[in-house]
């Protein structure tokens, strides 16, 4: 599915780092900052994480939430928001259903080893749960000032 600016965002149910289920419903009336990464502690990640933890009460005080997804677990997750004091929830998308249903499950090519793996990819969401922007080329070291411009 190719998603675009003004297409109702696809509803999604899955266990944060807590093991409790999240919705897009719980996000209702609010902006919502819904970021897709490949993996928990890894260099681009860390860097796209810790970036919006540094600027969290900036995006806050601009009336954003956010929440991140990835393949990993809620165990993996948990560790990950322990190591860099993340105050935002991650979303442990196993299956890959968020990831299909907003398009970012793709074929990667990495020399010349294909795989299926996340798109680095941002979708904001605005308070009636329409898509109002979509930030597909993700600079991990400056995402906030990308969501904040």
């Amino acid at each position: 599915m190719n998603l675009e600016i003004g297409n109702k965002a696809p509803d999604f149910s899955s266990p944060n780092q807590k093991g409790e289920t999240k919705t897009l419903a719980d996000y209702s009336g609010k902006k919502l900052v819904l970021y897709f990464y490949p993996k928990d502690d890894t260099p681009g990640c860390n860097a796209e994480a810790c970036n919006l933890r540094d600027n969290y009460s900036e995006l806050l005080n601009q009336g954003f939430e956010i929440l991140g997804v990835s393949p990993d677990n809620e165990v993996k997750h948990q560790k990950f928001i322990d190591k860099y004091e993340l105050p935002f929830d991650l979303l442990a998308d196993v299956d890959h259903n968020i990831a299909e249903a907003y398009g970012v499950w793709v074929e990667k090519n990495m020399y010349g080893r294909k795989y299926m793996g996340i798109a680095r990819t941002t979708f904001i969401i605005d308070e009636s749960g329409n898509i109002e922007e979509i930030i597909s080329k993700v600079k991990t070291k400056e995402h906030s000032s990308q969501i904040l411009k």
